[in-house]
C-alpha cells in the first residue's frame, strides 16, 4: 500500500465556511498559486462536484489532470485521480473537526502522490508535505480573510 502524508491546521471559522471554500472549485485559481484553471465536469444530485479538471503549473511540474470527488459528509471529502499526464496516483482528503463549539475548525489534509517518472520515496514524501503545507496555508488565508463570505476576495500564493 502506498505511503501518505498528513498534516493539520486550525482555521478561525466554522466548518461550513471552510468546506464552502474547499468545494468552490471555480475559484481555486483566485487563491491557489499552482492551480491555473479549474473546471467542474460533473456534479452529484446535491450539486457537489464529482469530477473536476485542474490545470496545474507548479514550476517544474505542469499537469492537466482530472480528479473524482467523494463527499463522505458535510465535514469530509476524498478525491482520487481519474486521469493525468504526469501522475500515477493523486489520492487525498480533507477532514474537518469543529473546535470551540464550531467557532474554529481543525482541518486535516491527507495526500498520496505517485508520479509516472522514477522518483525516490523520500522525495515524493517531501513533495507531498510541501503541497499539503501550501494548501492548508492558502485555505486558512482564504477562509479567514472573509469569514462572512468565505468564497470571496483574498489572494494567496499557495496551492490547494
Amino acid at each position: 500500500m502506498a505511503e501518505h502524508t498528513r498534516s493539520s491546521i486550525t482555521i478561525e471559522a466554522a466548518p461550513a465556511a471552510v468546506m464552502g471554500v474547499i468545494a468552490d472549485f471555480d475559484r481555486y485559481p483566485e487563491w491557489t498559486g499552482e492551480v491555473k484553471e479549474a473546471e467542474v465536469l460533473s456534479r452529484d444530485d446535491q450539486g457537489r462536484a464529482q469530477q473536476v479538471r485542474l490545470l496545474l503549473d507548479a514550476g517544474a511540474i505542469k499537469d492537466d489532470h482530472t480528479l473524482a470527488y467523494t463527499w463522505i459528509s458535510a465535514d469530509e471529502v476524498h478525491w482520487s485521480l481519474v486521469k493525468s499526464q504526469m501522475l500515477r496516483t493523486l489520492d487525498g482528503s480533507y477532514a474537518l473537526a469543529p473546535l470551540e463549539g464550531g467557532r474554529r475548525t481543525e482541518v486535516t489534509y491527507q495526500l498520496t502522490v505517485d508520479v509516472k517518472i522514477p522518483m525516490l520515496g523520500m522525495i515524493k514524501r517531501k513533495a507531498e508535505k510541501v503541497i499539503i503545507d501550501r494548501a492548508l496555508a492558502g485555505l486558512k488565508k482564504r477562509v479567514e480573510a472573509a469569514p462572512e463570505d468565505a468564497a470571496g476576495g483574498a489572494d494567496a500564493e499557495t496551492a490547494g
